[in-house]
C-alpha cells in the first residue's frame, strides 16, 4: 500500500478503522497512566507477576506511543511493528496459559479470543504500513500473507464469541436491553451470527460482508448494552471494564473489516 507524502509528517488516514484504532490505543495508554493500573484490555494480570507496577507503566507507554506513532507518517511502520509484537507476546504469556487448565471450557478462551481480535487489528495495520525492512526480513507477516493471518485470528475469535453466547445463554440474555423484545431470540441470533461470520472469514466466502457485519455487531453491543449502563452513572468496575474492552474490540474489528475494502461484497477470496 502506497501513501502520499503528508505535510509535517502527519500520517494520511488509511481508513476510519485506522483512525479509531490509533485513538483507542492512545486513550488506553492515557487511562492506564491515570489509574496506575492495567485497563480492561490487559486484565487480568496476576498480582504476583514480578515488577507488576513497572509492567503497568510499560504497557501504558507502549499503547500511548504506538497509538501516536500510527498517526505519524515516519513512525507508522515502527509503531505497527512494536504494537503487533507487544500484543502477540501478551497473548502468548498471559492469555494462552489460561486455556490449559480447562481447554474444553468455553470460558477459558475468553481472554485469548479478545486479545486475538486486538492482534488481528494490529496485524492488518502492520501489513499495510510495513517498510522495506519489514518486507525483506519479515515477509511472511506483511502484505497479503499478513492480512490472511490477521483474518484467521479474527475468524477464530468470532466463532468463540458465538459459542460463548450459547454456552452462557442466561448471562447473554440478561445483557439484552429491556426495551428489546424476545431477549432469548436475540441471544441465539447474535451467537449464530458470530459463528457464521467467523466461518465466512475463515473460508473466504462473502468474507467482506461477514467482517463488516461482525464489526457492526460488536459496535452495536457497545452502544446498546455497555454505554447506556455507564452513562446511567454506574460505578461498577466490571461494567466499566467491559465497556472499555468492548470499545477496543470494536476498533480492532473495524480495522479488520477495512482490510476487505477492495474486495466485492459477495465475492469469495483465497483462504
Amino acid at each position: 500500500m502506497k501513501w502520499n507524502t503528508a505535510t509535517n509528517g502527519v500520517m494520511p488516514i488509511a481508513s476510519a478503522g485506522h483512525a479509531l484504532f490509533a485513538a483507542t490505543m492512545i486513550g488506553l495508554g492515557i487511562l492506564a497512566l491515570i489509574k496506575g493500573d492495567f485497563v480492561a484490555v490487559w486484565q487480568p494480570v496476576p498480582k504476583g507477576v514480578p515488577a507488576r507496577e513497572v509492567l503497568v507503566y510499560l504497557c501504558a507507554f507502549i499503547s500511548l506511543a504506538c497509538g501516536l506513532g500510527l498517526l505519524w507518517q515516519r513512525a507508522a511502520a515502527i509503531a505497527a511493528r512494536v504494537l503487533l509484537a507487544y500484543l502477540l507476546v501478551w497473548m502468548l504469556l498471559f492469555r494462552v496459559p489460561e486455556i490449559f487448565p480447562a481447554p474444553t471450557v468455553v470460558g477459558s478462551w475468553f481472554g485469548c479470543s479478545e486479545t486475538a481480535v486486538m492482534v488481528a487489528g494490529a496485524w492488518v495495520l502492520y501489513a499495510w504500513f510495513a517498510a522495506d525492512w519489514d518486507r525483506q526480513r519479515l515477509s511472511f507477516a506483511t502484505g497479503d500473507r499478513g492480512l490472511r493471518i490477521a483474518r484467521v485470528l479474527y475468524g477464530l475469535a468470532l466463532i468463540h464469541f458465538g459459542m460463548a453466547h450459547f454456552a452462557y445463554l442466561k448471562e447473554t440474555v440478561a445483557l439484552v436491553p429491556s426495551w428489546m423484545p424476545q431477549h432469548a431470540a436475540w441471544a441465539y441470533f447474535t451467537g449464530g451470527a458470530y459463528i457464521a461470520a467467523g466461518a465466512a472469514v475463515l473460508t473466504g466466502v462473502c468474507s467482506r460482508l461477514a467482517a463488516v457485519l461482525s464489526a457492526l455487531q460488536i459496535g452495536m453491543f457497545t452502544l446498546l448494552v455497555w454505554l447506556p449502563i455507564v452513562a446511567s452513572g454506574s460505578r461498577d468496575a466490571f461494567q466499566w471494564s467491559e465497556t472499555i474492552l468492548s470499545w477496543a474490540l470494536t476498533a480492532a474489528a473495524w480495522v479488520v473489516a477495512d482490510s476487505y475494502r477492495n474486495t466485492p461484497w459477495l465475492a469469495s477470496t483465497k483462504r
